[in-house]
């Protein structure tokens, strides 16, 4: 019997490498909005973060997140991801 293989995606904030599902997902529309993904099927360029609020601060400080969505990311912006991931924590 074949197991399937679990997707893992790194972690843009403690750069460690985690199953899909336990990762929070933040995308660029072809819009240039960025917005958090919780159905994790919104298309567009993704990166992905963990469901904790110091990974998500380490991310906005070393800039690997506009690095990773090639995108300028504005105060409110990461002010509503940040609460996304409060919720999910």
């Amino acid at each position: 019997m074949k197991t399937r293989k679990i997707p893992m995606r790194k972690c843009i904030g403690c750069m460690e490498s985690f199953p899909k599902k336990e990762l929070c997902r933040i995308v660029k529309n072809k819009d240039n909005e960025i917005l958090f993904d919780s159905t994790g099927k919104i298309n567009g360029r993704g990166t992905y973060i963990c469901k904790k609020t110091e990974c998500f601060e380490k991310a906005i400080k070393t800039k690997r997140l506009s690095k990773s969505l090639e995108a300028e990311i504005p105060e409110e912006i990461y002010e509503s991801i940040k609460l996304e991931i409060a919720k999910n924590e």
